[in-house]
């Protein structure tokens, strides 16, 4: 007969993995071409020669270059750095903005990873990306083609697109949020007593605890979402047709503002 803890607990796991779906269609596309949008825009308002996007990972510690755009930044996606080295690093370990009018002439330019591009920029402004005090990546923008250096004005603006990349990155902390979800439940069965409803209550807390926004309740979405699953083909219908009433209603009042 099945341990009724260990049945508790791959059912629990199984609604946390359909939450988990969910909440990746939701946000892990919007998520890449909100930050493309970024760095295409940053290019454009430039008229620079490439914009990038590094994010930090683990295991190990690494920025990865996510996005890139502009004739000279293609080469740099899918490159990765340690989290200290280059003008990235630099930024990315201490927080602060940099603007380089010769970056050859400056120590910290890492220039075997720009060779590894295919583009070794003259001038670079580089910008941390903070999310609620963290640093989670770095933006940055290779020679603007209307000027030698990167004003305090144009670091304003700069300053601008990263809150946004900060925003659009939050939503990728979904999937890792939910790892953190699992990793909860399997501890809680260390306790030989526990019950289906110990195991649900667990991974009930953890979702509720995912939204950090109370204006915008994304997990109490993904969870009426995932229970549709189970829901009649009459069912479903109807709630298609109240989200399509929904999203039109929004979209008037978008336009409208």
């Amino acid at each position: 007969m099945a341990d009724p803890g260990l049945t508790a607990a791959l059912q629990a796991l199984r609604r946390a993995a359909r939450r988990s779906s969910v909440a990746r269609r939701f946000d892990a596309d919007a998520e890449q071409v909100l930050l493309q949008t970024i760095v295409d825009a940053t290019v454009a308002l430039f008229e620079a020669e490439a914009s990038s996007i590094a994010l930090f990972e683990r295991d190990p510690d690494r920025l990865e270059f996510r996005v890139a755009a502009g004739a000279q930044g293609a080469g740099a996606i899918g490159l990765s750095v340690p989290p200290s080295r280059g003008i990235v690093g630099f930024v990315f370990s201490t927080g602060q903005p940099l603007a380089l009018s010769d970056v050859l002439s400056d120590p910290r330019f890492d220039r075997a990873t720009a060779e590894r591009t295919g583009y070794v920029p003259r001038s670079i402004a580089a910008i941390p990306l903070v999310d609620r005090d963290q640093t989670v990546g770095v933006l940055q923008v290779l020679d603007k083609h209307t000027s030698p250096t990167f004003s305090l004005r144009d670091m304003e603006l700069l300053a601008v697109f990263a809150r946004q990349a900060a925003a659009a990155i939050r939503a990728a902390r979904v999937q890792r949020d939910a790892y953190e979800l699992f990793k909860s439940v399997l501890t809680r069965l260390g306790d030989s007593d526990v019950t289906e409803a110990d195991v649900e209550a667990v991974v009930s807390a953890a979702t509720t605890g995912l939204d950090t926004d109370e204006e915008i309740p994304f997990w109490r979405l993904v969870d009426r979402v995932a229970q549709l699953r189970d829901i009649s083909d009459r069912e479903l219908g109807l709630v298609t047709d109240i989200l399509e009433v929904v999203a039109a209603h929004a979209a008037r009042g978008r336009r409208s503002v």
